[in-house]
C-alpha cells in the first residue's frame, strides 16, 4: 500500500484543497498520514464551508452544496480522521542559531537527527502540502516543513503543494547553497488576480491582514528563475503543473487535478504536465 504524507496548517486550510486529493488517495487505495506543526487538530477555514461565500477576486462562490456537506463531514469532532496528526516539531530537529555557544557540536546533532528522519521519510512515497490562508502564518517559513520537503527530495520522491502551500517549495533550501530546490523548475500557485483586496484571515485570530502578506506569483517567479517558469494560466478553470518531482495546484478548483496528477505520478510515471 502507498503511503501519503499530507501536511496541513494550524490556522486554517481551504477544505477542498484537503478533500480533493483525500479523495482521490483513498480511491486509489493509498494509507494518507497527517501532520501539522505542534499537533493540533487541523481546522477549514470558514469559508471554505459555506457555500454562499463569494470569492471576492472571482466574483463568485467557489464552494458548491456537496463540498460543503464533504468538508462538514470531516471536520466533524467525532470523526476521527484528523485527530492526532505527527507532531513536526518533535519529529524534526530545531535548527541552532550561529551565534550558539557550541554551534559546531550542535549542528552536528542537528545533522544527524535530519539523517534520522530521512530513514523515517523512505516508508512514504509522496509529500503533500494542502493550502489555504493558514500556511502563511505556521507552513510557509517552518524550518521544519523545509527540511521535510528536502528530505523528500533527496530521496528523489513526489512532492506536491497546493495555492498558498506552494510558497514552502520556494523557500526549501539547502543551508550551504541557498537556492530554491524550484530554481529551474516549472510550477503553479495562487496568482496575482486571485489576491484578495481584504479579508484574508486565520482561524482561532480575529486578524484581518486585508490583502495578503505577499503576492506569491511574485515570489515563485523569482524562485523559479532562470531557466524555470511560473504559469499562472489565469483566465482557465484549471491550473496544475508536474514538473518532477513537483506537482503544483494553483488553488481551490485545481484540488482534484492535483491529486489525480499525484496518483499518476506514482502509478503511470507522469513527469510533465500543464506546460
Amino acid at each position: 500500500m502507498r503511503k501519503i504524507l499530507t501536511i496541513l496548517s494550524e490556522y486554517g486550510y481551504w477544505g477542498e484543497e484537503l478533500v480533493g486529493p483525500l479523495e482521490t488517495f483513498d480511491a486509489a487505495g493509498y494509507q494518507v498520514d497527517f501532520a501539522t506543526p505542534t499537533g493540533k487538530r487541523p481546522v477549514a477555514l470558514p469559508p471554505s464551508l459555506d457555500p454562499t461565500f463569494v470569492d471576492p477576486p472571482l466574483g463568485r462562490a467557489v464552494v458548491s452544496e456537496e463540498m460543503a456537506e464533504k468538508v462538514k463531514r470531516l471536520e466533524d469532532p467525532k470523526n476521527p480522521r484528523l485527530d492526532n496528526p505527527i507532531i513536526l516539531s518533535e519529529w524534526l530537529p530545531d535548527r541552532p542559531y550561529w551565534s550558539a555557544e557550541k554551534f559546531l557540536r550542535e549542528m552536528e546533532a542537528y545533522n544527524n537527527a535530519i539523517d534520522e528522519v530521512q530513514q523515517d521519510l523512505v516508508q512514504y512515497d509522496a509529500l503533500l502540502i494542502v493550502g489555504g490562508s493558514g500556511p502563511i502564518v505556521d507552513l510557509v517559513n517552518n524550518h521544519r516543513v523545509h527540511d521535510l520537503i528536502l528530505g523528500f527530495y533527496k530521496l528523489g520522491k513526489p512532492i506536491a503543494a497546493e495555492c498558498y502551500g506552494v510558497t514552502c517549495l520556494a523557500f526549501a533550501r539547502d543551508l550551504v547553497e541557498r537556492k530554491s530546490i524550484i530554481r529551474g523548475k516549472h510550477v503553479t500557485g495562487h496568482c496575482k488576480e486571485y489576491d484578495y483586496l481584504d479579508g484574508t484571515g486565520f482561524v482561532g485570530s480575529d486578524l484581518n491582514m486585508g490583502p495578503p502578506p505577499y503576492p506569491l506569483e511574485y515570489i515563485l517567479s523569482d524562485a523559479t528563475a532562470p531557466d524555470g517558469e511560473y504559469h499562472g494560466n489565469f483566465g482557465r478553470e484549471i491550473s496544475v503543473i508536474v514538473d518532477y518531482p513537483f506537482i503544483t495546484g494553483r488553488s481551490t478548483a485545481d484540488s482534484y487535478t492535483t491529486g489525480q496528477k499525484l496518483v499518476e505520478v506514482l502509478e503511470k510515471g507522469l513527469r510533465r504536465y500543464g506546460w
